[in-house]
């Protein structure tokens, strides 16, 4: 069976990734990465959506200490979007990026890649509906792909590892469709940059998530979760 190392946040994007590497028939092993993010809620759901999709996974845990960016540093505040998503994210790189975040990931997940024979690297990169990240774009995965080939052992043998973006060039509503046609979790999936008991709604990451679920029609099964959840604990 073909083997692949499957990058697992616990969001949305990532965890259809994980669904859609299996569908194609790949044997999964998830790396989570604990990267000193402002909360643990995302590593938890990331260890949940592994267990349901009954895949190994693997915590990485790494430290970023210059920081950079306000996933990291709670001295800096989580942009908040109060008009039009769309409008507000062009042209701008939000606090929320993490200093070559995505490079420092997919080095590791090659090392991991390697050492296991694995021939492909998923991760759940979008830029369609994203945040202006520039590590999440097309671009930058071609040449990350062409550095794979000639900077390691299997490159040079010709048996090079492959990163894949099946998500890249899709908008939000249509990896939701995905997400639901492959039976992903949602309601056990964490977007939210902040580590709250809900989500605040209000963050890039949430944002775009509500625009990809309202544009289909379906309510959020996380928010629904929520909302049950917060109902049985009230007195009666």
């Amino acid at each position: 069976m073909k083997k692949a190392v499957v990058l697992l946040s616990g969001g949305l994007d990532s965890s259809t990734t994980l669904f859609l590497a299996r569908k194609e028939g790949y044997s999964c092993r998830c790396l989570i990465f604990d990267y000193g993010q402002r909360h643990q809620r995302e590593i938890k759901a990331a260890l949940k959506i592994a267990r349901i999709a009954k895949c190994k996974a693997q915590i990485l845990k790494i430290a970023l200490p210059w920081r950079g960016s306000s996933l990291l540093d709670k001295k800096l505040k989580i942009p908040q979007l109060n008009n039009s998503i769309t409008q507000e994210l062009n042209n701008r790189i939000p606090t929320t990026y993490v200093p070559a975040r995505n490079t420092i990931f997919l080095s590791y997940a090659v090392s991991f890649a390697e050492a296991t024979h694995s021939e492909a690297i998923f991760i759940g990169a979008n830029a369609i509906d994203y945040s202006g990240y520039p590590d999440c774009r097309p671009e930058y995965f071609r040449i990350f792909n062409g550095l794979i080939k000639c900077g390691t052992k299997i490159g040079v043998e010709d048996k090079s590892v492959v990163i894949k973006t099946p998500l890249i060039n899709m908008t939000k509503a249509q990896i939701v469709k995905l997400g639901l046609k492959l039976k992903v979790p949602f309601e056990c999936t964490w977007s939210c940059y902040k580590g709250g008991r809900t989500p605040c709604m209000s963050c890039d990451s949430c944002r775009l998530r509500k625009k990809g679920f309202d544009e289909t029609g379906i309510e959020d099964p996380l928010i629904n979760s929520n909302i049950k959840n917060q109902n049985a604990r009230l007195p009666k």
